[in-house]
C-alpha cells in the first residue's frame, strides 16, 4: 500500500495536538507542523508540473482536468493554510482554542485531499479498466 508524505506526520500533529494543556504544547507543535510542511512540499513537488503524477494523469485520462485543477487549488489553499498556522502557533496573542481550531481545520482539509485524490485515481484507473456495469 503506497502512503501519503503527509499521512504519519499528520497523525503525530494530531496527537500533539490533543495535549494543548500540557506545558511547551506549542513548541511540540511547532516541531510535529514541521513533518507535514515539508511532506506536504513533497506531495506538490511529485504531484504538480510537466513530469509531475497529475500530468501523466491527465495524458491517460484528460476527462479528469477539472478534478485535477481542483487539486492543484486545494494545494495553494493548504499551503496558506499550514503557514498561517505556524504563525497562530507561535504567536502567543492567539489562543489556544484559535490553534486547535486552525490544526483542526487544516485537518480535515488534508484527509479531504487526500481522499479526492484517491477518488480521483479510482476513477481514471476504474474507467480505464471498464469497471462499470
Amino acid at each position: 500500500m503506497v502512503t501519503s508524505p503527509i499521512q504519519q506526520p499528520t497523525t503525530v500533529l494530531g496527537r500533539a495536538l490533543a495535549a494543548t494543556g500540557e506545558p511547551r504544547w506549542r513548541e511540540r507543535l511547532i516541531v510535529h507542523l514541521g513533518p507535514v510542511r515539508q511532506g506536504f512540499t513533497e506531495h506538490v513537488r511529485i504531484t504538480e508540473g510537466p513530469a509531475g503524477r497529475y500530468a501523466d494523469l491527465l495524458r491517460t485520462a484528460p476527462r479528469l482536468h477539472r478534478g485535477v485543477r481542483l487539486l492543484v487549488d486545494e494545494h495553494a489553499a493548504i499551503v496558506a493554510a499550514l503557514a498561517a498556522l505556524q504563525h497562530a502557533v507561535g504567536s502567543s496573542a492567539v489562543s489556544a482554542e484559535e490553534v486547535r481550531e486552525q490544526a483542526g481545520n487544516l485537518l480535515r482539509a488534508l484527509d479531504r485531499h487526500r481522499r479526492r485524490g484517491a477518488d480521483l485515481l479510482w476513477e481514471a484507473y476504474q474507467a480505464d479498466l471498464g469497471g462499470g456495469d
